[in-house]
């Protein structure tokens, strides 16, 4: 019990305090809310995309997706249900349409990207199978998170007074920075499997192995895009705002840390599903609102306070609902822990 409670804390703390941090500096005017602004800009147009790139280029086997295709097929039906049933409830009983977008994502949208894997390699024990579905299951969640997150924010905020057309939102779809991160990293990918390898096994060609100067690069921007999207996050809160929209930030906590992974883990459950994939399900489900979600609401015209008070208190309620989660599964003998 000590030990899943440790698991938890260690995975969520640190994100609560690096934004602590960012609160921090904002308070003793180290720097102004014009910094922080940038730094957002920073975080979703360049650190973000390569640490999409980064996650989906370092799958090791493309044919190791077939053996998780159950799962990975599980995650995308369910993420589009949740979407799409979200989309309703929200589109007549929210009348802020800057508010509408980012209520959908907090259903649906997990920090996977960020806390995702971590939080699954130590649920596993060591285990590598888990930690390798887990690495799988984000190749295809992350591409679905960020598609529908442009959907959903694109559906409701008008710009400059045009219509929605179709076409706008695939422009969008197409140009944001985190989808080439991701179409990026599954041509590196793809490349990459069909390059020929030498007799002992190694391929001819790897960015890793023959430009270990630019992966390097690509690996430093990724490791600074949570911490950079965290501090931004802290210094962009404000406390003032709890009261203003508190009504919508506890509908999205209940929704985030416990509807969502109840029905989603229990239906995983009755599917057959054990302890080869529930890790990274937790992982998925389980996990607080996406840290992205703040700079991508905030450069696309949505509340990005809004985004923002969830994903700071979605992350310190996950702190103990994680707890309740990863024990509950282990007593249903589930986990190996």
């Amino acid at each position: 019990m000590l030990s899943n409670l440790f698991f938890t804390l260690n995975a969520v703390m640190p994100i609560v305090l690096v934004i602590a941090v960012g609160y921090f500096l904002k308070q003793i005017h180290l720097f102004d809310e014009k910094f922080f602004s940038l730094m957002n800009k920073l975080s979703f147009r360049c650190c973000l995309p390569c640490l999409l790139f980064y996650n989906i280029y370092n799958v090791d086997n493309l044919s190791e997706m077939k053996q998780y295709g159950k799962v990975c097929l599980f995650a995308f039906i369910s993420i589009l249900i949740i979407f799409t049933l979200t989309l309703i409830i929200v589109k007549f009983t929210i009348k802020d349409d800057r508010q509408k977008g980012i209520m959908i994502q907090c259903a649906y949208r997990s920090n996977y990207a960020i806390i995702g894997i971590s939080l699954a390699m130590s649920i596993s024990s060591g285990d590598t199978k888990p930690v390798v579905a887990a690495s799988i299951l984000s190749s295809v969640s992350i591409p679905v998170f960020n598609i529908l997150a442009i959907i959903a924010l694109s559906l409701f905020v008008n710009e400059d007074g045009k219509k929605i057309s179709f076409g706008s939102v695939l422009k969008k779809i197409v140009t944001n920075p985190l989808i080439l991160g991701v179409f990026a990293g599954f041509g590196c990918l793809a490349i990459r499997y069909l390059i020929p390898t030498t007799l002992d096994g190694k391929k001819y060609f790897t960015i890793s192995q023959n430009l270990p100067f630019v992966y390097k690069t690509i690996s430093m921007l990724a490791q600074s895009a949570s911490t950079i999207a965290l501090l931004a996050l802290g210094g962009n809160f404000t406390f003032s705002a709890v009261v203003r929209l508190k009504y919508k930030i506890i509908a999205g906590v209940l929704v985030r840390t416990i509807i969502c992974p109840v029905v989603c883990l229990s239906a995983a459950y009755a599917l057959g599903f054990g302890s080869l994939e529930f890790p990274a399900l937790i992982a998925l489900y389980g996990t607080p609102l996406a840290v992205s979600t703040v700079p991508m609401s905030s450069e696309m015209g949505s509340d990005g306070e809004l985004a923002g008070q969830l994903v700071v208190w979605t992350t310190l309620v996950s702190a103990f609902t994680l707890f309740a989660i990863i024990f509950t599964c282990a007593q249903l003998g589930i986990l190996t822990v």
